[in-house]
């Protein structure tokens, strides 16, 4: 299953984990990052029910929140720890 998510967003990690520059990686970065992307899909999730108006305009933030939730999820879940890693922007 990780293979098959891992094919599916290449085009994400692929860029991520490039690379052979020394990083500096915690094992916490990556539960941060696993939890901040939950919260976003989460927030997302919640804009798109609070909708009640019919006007389009929430789907901004719903897609913006909720495509920055999906990444951090995939990254903490199947990522390198150098793709982790550069997320934080650790050098």
């Amino acid at each position: 299953m990780k293979s098959l998510i891992r094919t599916l967003f290449a085009f994400v990690l692929k860029p991520l984990e490039s690379g052979d520059e020394p990083f500096a990686y915690k094992p916490s970065h990556r539960t941060v990052l696993l939890v901040i992307g939950v919260l976003f899909t989460f927030l997302a999730n919640v804009a798109f029910a609070l909708n009640d108006t019919g006007d389009l305009g929430y789907l901004f933030p719903v897609v913006v929140f909720g495509l920055i939730g999906l990444m951090g999820i995939v990254v903490g879940a199947v990522g390198s720890d150098r793709a982790v890693a550069k997320i934080w922007g650790s050098r």
